[in-house]
């Protein structure tokens, strides 16, 4: 269960999501409005208690995220803490968020795929649904 913008569980209903394949810049937006407490910069901070850090270790590697733990436990400032998040999230999802753009700027080339992979499947399972119809006698 990934930790929401509110400190709850994430969840749509909540109205607490990140918008993963949205734009750069709704992206941050939501990133900078999650929930921390009032510890000042220079006071440590609880990584295991911080929905920046359960967010953080959901994209980082091993080592990132020990990086992003010791700068919790050093007082990161939370708005640093975010913006690292930030640009760690956004930097996974550049990818992705171009080849999801590109497929909803031409939704008949994923017709088209679609179209294709049901003709396989069918190729498929047409002798093997004859094969069962003989078996029970239904022809």
């Amino acid at each position: 269960v990934l930790v929401g913008l509110d400190g709850r569980k994430m969840s749509k209903s909540y109205g607490n999501t990140i918008p993963l394949f949205e734009t750069s810049r709704k992206l941050r937006k939501s990133i900078m409005r999650i929930v921390t407490n009032s510890l000042e910069p220079g006071e440590p901070k609880d990584p295991d208690g911080s929905a920046l850090f359960d967010i953080h270790r959901a994209f980082a590697s091993e080592e990132q995220s020990a990086a992003f733990r010791r700068a919790f436990l050093d007082g990161i400032a939370w708005g640093e803490a975010k913006q690292q998040l930030f640009e760690l999230v956004d930097g996974v999802l550049a990818e992705p968020r171009e080849r999801y753009d590109g497929l909803m700027a031409h939704p008949e080339r994923v017709d088209e795929v679609l179209a294709a992979g049901a003709e396989r499947a069918r190729a498929k399972s047409r002798p093997f649904m004859a094969e069962l119809r003989d078996a029970v006698g239904i022809a």
